[in-house]
C-alpha cells in the first residue's frame, strides 16, 4: 500500500531531527513507501469549494544540517490526498482553530489526523476537565477574585494560559505569593482567555511522565525531570527525559480516557501525568516517540502508520 500523505507543520529546517515526533512519523512513512508533501499553515487555503495547500515534495533523512530535501513547490487538492496531518505547534489561537475548520471539509474522506473537529473541541487543557476524579483540583476563571479563592482553598498553585504550550508561561505560586495580581494584569493584556490553575503537585520534583496513546492504548512512557531550580519539566524548557515504565495508575488512567480519544478519532495522543493524577491530554501535537523508542526500543511510528493504514 502506498498513500499519498501531507504534513501540515511548522517550518521543517529548524527541526531537531533527534526529537521531533513530526520527522520521525514522516520518516517511518517514507520507509514504509508513502510519498510525503509539506507544508506550512499560512500556506493552506479554501478555493471555491477546494482545500488547498501550496509547499513541496518531501524526502527526509536522518542526516544533521542535511535532513530534508524539497521537490518543485505546487499548489495541491488536499482532497486527492489519502492522509493529511494537522502537526503545527499551538498556541491554540484562531489561526490554529481556522485550519481545523478548512481541514474538516476534506475529512473523513482524505484522512486528517488527528481528527480536526475534536482537536477543535479537545484541546489539551480542557479535555481533562471531562475526568475530575482523574485530576487535581482544577479551575478556569478570568476573574481575579475567583483565582484568588481557588487558591486560598488549595495552597500553592500553577497558573499557566489555558492554550499555550511547551511550558511557556508556566508560573508555581506559594499560597503567600503577591504576584497573582500582577501576573493576571500581565496575561490580561495579552488576550482576553481565561487561566487554567491547578493545585500544585509536589510530586513533579521527581518528573513529569508523558504517557504516548496510540489509537487510545497505551504504548510506553517517558518521564521528564525538570532541570535544577525548575518546575516545568517540558523538554522545551530544559526537563531531562528519562526511562520510566508504566505504573497500573497510568494503566487505570488510560483506560478511562483512551475509548473516548479512540472513537473521536485521536490516532497519536500525549498525557501528562505527575504523581498520581492526571493533568492534560495533548492532542494538538503531541512529543515523545523519538524519547521512548531510544529508552524502550518502542517502535512508536510504526504502531501510527499501522492504525493509519487499517482505515485505508
Amino acid at each position: 500500500m502506498s498513500l499519498k500523505i501531507a504534513f501540515q507543520m511548522d517550518p521543517i529546517g529548524p527541526i531537531n531531527i533527534d526529537a521531533d515526533s513530526t520527522f520521525r512519523i514522516a520518516e517511518e512513512a517514507q520507509e514504509r513507501g508513502h510519498s510525503l508533501f509539506y507544508y506550512t499553515p499560512d500556506r493552506l487555503a479554501y478555493d471555491q469549494g477546494r482545500v488547498t495547500a501550496t509547499g513541496w515534495p518531501l524526502t527526509v533523512r536522518r542526516e544533521k544540517g542535511n535532513h530534508y530535501a524539497l521537490g518543485e513547490e505546487a499548489t495541491v487538492d488536499l482532497s486527492e490526498f489519502d492522509v493529511v496531518w494537522l502537526r503545527q505547534d499551538p498556541p491554540f489561537d484562531m489561526g490554529y482553530i481556522t485550519t481545523t475548520h478548512i481541514l474538516d471539509m476534506i475529512h473523513p474522506e482524505t484522512l486528517v489526523v488527528n481528527d480536526p473537529f475534536w482537536v477543535r473541541n479537545y484541546p489539551e487543557k480542557l479535555l481533562v476537565l471531562q475526568f475530575p476524579d482523574l485530576t487535581p483540583p482544577t479551575m478556569v476563571a478570568r476573574d481575579l477574585e475567583t483565582l484568588k479563592s481557588f487558591r486560598a482553598a488549595h495552597g500553592d498553585v500553577i497558573l499557566k494560559p489555558l492554550y499555550g504550550n511547551g511550558g511557556a508561561g508556566v508560573f508555581k505560586l506559594k499560597a503567600d505569593d503577591s504576584n497573582l495580581a500582577s501576573l493576571h494584569e500581565l496575561f490580561a493584556g495579552i488576550n482576553r482567555e481565561p487561566l487554567i490553575m491547578q493545585q500544585f503537585l509536589p510530586a513533579v520534583s521527581k518528573g513529569d511522565k508523558r504517557v504516548i496513546l496510540v489509537d487510545g492504548e497505551p504504548v510506553g512512557a517517558i518521564n521528564r525531570v525538570p532541570a535544577a531550580g525548575e518546575t516545568r519539566s517540558n523538554m522545551h524548557v530544559g526537563g531531562r527525559p528519562e526511562k520510566v515504565a508504566l505504573t497500573e495508575r497510568d494503566k487505570e488512567i488510560c483506560a478511562r480516557i483512551g475509548p473516548l480519544l479512540k472513537e473521536k478519532g485521536q490516532i497519536f495522543v500525549g498525557i501528562d501525568v505527575i504523581g498520581d493524577w492526571l493533568t492534560e491530554i495533548n492532542v494538538t501535537s503531541p512529543t515523545g516517540i523519538q524519547e521512548l523508542e531510544r529508552f524502550d526500543g518502542i517502535n512508536i511510528a510504526e504502531k501510527i502508520w499501522l492504525a493509519i493504514e487499517a482505515r485505508r
